[in-house]
This record gives C-alpha cells, sequence and structure tokens, in this order.
C-alpha cells in the first residue's frame, strides 16, 4: 500500500472521532485518495485473443498521489497551447510571516494576494497588454504554511494596436513596493481597523517592501512549466520524501532553501496529516490564473502567432496514461492490438455491458467474467 494512503487510512478517521475539525473539502479529498481504485473497474477485452485487462476507476482528486499527477500533465499541456513562444521570466511574490496566518484563516483572502500581483505586473507595462500566469502554492519544503505566488511572465506586450512590444527591464524596487502597498490597502480595506498595526508592522519590517523574485529564464520554459506545475493536484509531498513510518511517527527529509542543506524531521502521524491537508484548497478555488493576453488568447495568438504547442482538445485517458504511465491501456499485451471496452463495474453485483461482438460464453477461460 502506498505509504502516504497508510498514514491516512491509519489516522485520518480516528483524528475525527477524537474531536479533530477539518473542512469538509478536506473529508471529501481524502476519502477520494482512501478509496481510489476501489470503486469498481473498466474491463477491456482483445477480440482477437479473448484477453480481460481491467483498470480501475480513479477518484479524480488532486490530492491523490496517482490521480494528482495526470491532473498536473494535463494542467501543463493546457498552460503549454496559450503560452507565447517568447522569453519568460519565473517570478515568484512572497509575503512575511506575520501575514501568513490571515490567510490560512481564511483562504478567500487569497484572492487578494492574486490580485495584488497582477495589478503590480499591470504597472510595469505602462497600459500595454502583458501575458502572465500566475500559479498559487501555499506551502514550503518542510510542509509548513507558506503562501507565495509562481508567474510566468512574457518579456514583452502588446500595445494598444496589438503590436508585440519587447520588455526585458523590470524595476526590483517598484516591484516590492508596489506589490507591498497593494497587498497591505486591500487587506485593510477587507480586515478593517483590527489590521491596521500589523500593516504598520509589515511597513517598518519590510522598508524596501515584501521580496519578489525575478531573475531571466534559464533553461527551456516548458521545464518551468512543469515544475511550478508539480504540486497543483497531488500532496505536497513525494512519497519518497517520507523515510519511515512506524505506526505513530512519520520521518520525511527535505532540502533547506537557505543553506541547501539536507534536513530530517520527525513528527506524530497526526501533526504530519494536519501540515498536509490545510494546503488542500477549497471546492473551485482556482490555483492557477490566466492573466492579460493570456485571459483571452485566441485575440492576440493570431497576430503573433506561434504557441509552445499546438495541439488541440483534451488529453483523455489513453493519452494521459501513456504520458503519466508510460503504458498503453488498451493495447493486448499478446498481440499488440487495440482491445474493445466490454463492461463497466461500479460496485459488486452491479455491471453494465458496453460492447459485445463476441458473445461472453466463448470466454470461458478467461478467470473474470462479466455478466
Amino acid at each position: 500500500m502506498n505509504i502516504l494512503r497508510k498514514i491516512l487510512t491509519c489516522h485520518f478517521f480516528r483524528m475525527m472521532v477524537a474531536g479533530v475539525v477539518f473542512r469538509d473539502t478536506v473529508i471529501e479529498n481524502v476519502d477520494k485518495f482512501i478509496n481510489c481504485g476501489r470503486n469498481g473497474y473498466a474491463s477491456f477485452v482483445c477480440e482477437d485473443c479473448g484477453i480481460f485487462h481491467h483498470i480501475n476507476f480513479r477518484c479524480k482528486s488532486r490530492f491523490c498521489t496517482t490521480c494528482g499527477n495526470r491532473y498536473n500533465i494535463e494542467r501543463a499541456e493546457v498552460m503549454s497551447r496559450k503560452i507565447l513562444d517568447v522569453p519568460h521570466r519565473h517570478c515568484i511574490f512572497t509575503i512575511p510571516d506575520t501575514l501568513r496566518i490571515f490567510f490560512r484563516r481564511d483562504y478567500q483572502l487569497l484572492q487578494l494576494f492574486f490580485n495584488a500581483v497582477s495589478v503590480c505586473i499591470h504597472r510595469q507595462f505602462n497600459g500595454k497588454t502583458p501575458a502572465f500566469i500566475c500559479v498559487l502554492h501555499t506551502f514550503g519544503r518542510d510542509l509548513k504554511w507558506n503562501p507565495h505566488i509562481h508567474v510566468v511572465l512574457a518579456e514583452g506586450a502588446f500595445d494598444k494596436f496589438g503590436i508585440w512590444r519587447k520588455k526585458d527591464f523590470f524595476n526590483y524596487e517598484s516591484l516590492r513596493k508596489s506589490f507591498q502597498a497593494i497587498l497591505l490597502k486591500s487587506m485593510f480595506e477587507k480586515l478593517g481597523q483590527p489590521f491596521k498595526s500589523t500593516m504598520n508592522e509589515c511597513y517598518k519590517s519590510a522598508k524596501n517592501g515584501f521580496f519578489v523574485y525575478a531573475p531571466k529564464q534559464k533553461g527551456k520554459i516548458r521545464n518551468l512549466i512543469s515544475y511550478i506545475g508539480r504540486y497543483l493536484g497531488r500532496p505536497v509531498i513525494a512519497t519518497s520524501r517520507i523515510s519511515s513510518y512506524d505506526g505513530k511517527n512519520v520521518t520525511f527529509h527535505y532540502k533547506r532553501h537557505e543553506d541547501d542543506k539536507s534536513v530530517t524531521e520527525t513528527i506524530t502521524a497526526e501533526n504530519f496529516i494536519k501540515r498536509l491537508v490545510v494546503h488542500i484548497p477549497p471546492r473551485y478555488f482556482n490555483m492557477v490564473r490566466f492573466y492579460g493576453a493570456y485571459a483571452k488568447p485566441s485575440e492576440y495568438m493570431r497576430k503573433l502567432g506561434k504557441t509552445l504547442s499546438n495541439s488541440k482538445g483534451r488529453l483523455f485517458f489513453r493519452k494521459l496514461s501513456l504520458k503519466t504511465f508510460g503504458v498503453d491501456p488498451q493495447k493486448c499485451r499478446l498481440c499488440g492490438k487495440a482491445m474493445v471496452l466490454f463492461c463497466l463495474t461500479f460496485t459488486p453485483n452491479n455491471k453494465i455491458f458496453i460492447h459485445t461482438t463476441i458473445p461472453p460464453p466463448l470466454y470461458t477461460h478467461i478467470s473474470v467474467t462479466c455478466g
């Protein structure tokens, strides 16, 4: 059993019985992950060999280690269809420790975070239309609550005539101070007078503005898209980083940003779960947002032309499985021919036939019979 699933299965519902209160979306996603692959399956059959192949139904939860990986691939594909084939920057907008607790108490405040980043970037282009994508991450390498926004920003913008104008210089001081002022002002307007002391403290402790990192692009833009989208649809820790679990405590490791040293931490399974589930967003909350030219790509792409990917349509089950696991689920393991969907099984004794070109009795040599 997946070690993360084992930890959640053993402790999550015990914590609820003990009185720990979780958000509805957390309960929904954890329950889906624990039962992923147990709610039925699709049966494919090779009409030449008579071989059956069963594929379990997945939970499609972004918290699931399997389904989340497929979601990431799909999101990266969508992003690459919109991104222009021009130089981009990877910018990171962060906030100080004193503000993080406000966003943890109310997830919807993160909308102010997105808005502040958007207004700040638009100001850099003096009325032109920039092209950028914002991706919210809410965690650090130690799994603690640390919301920050990654931005894929094109080095250029469209003027009012629809002509692309390059821009490869960004004023760091302006970015930092502008971002700080916009975010603090919007939070004060939302939270009122009780927030004023925190706002004043932020101005005193961060006189140069909040930290914004915006180096020039290194490597391929596709690698950048894969990197920032990596944790959008799966738990914030890879199972390979969980060193051990003894039934009570979980040991995991990570590399510290400050000095790149490897750190090993051991905490109780209950605290480990709490660190994980706080990062599950509310239902329908968008962690990826498109702005400027990327918010309405059809109008601008025709003017500039080439994007990173010209593919159209969604990545459906077969292509997603190939990209995720390197396996074609509909290819016969004996003869290599394409198999056909034979039946769907949802729960015990509840089966629906979809395709039967050869009557089921001919498959008497098959261990599993649908019917």
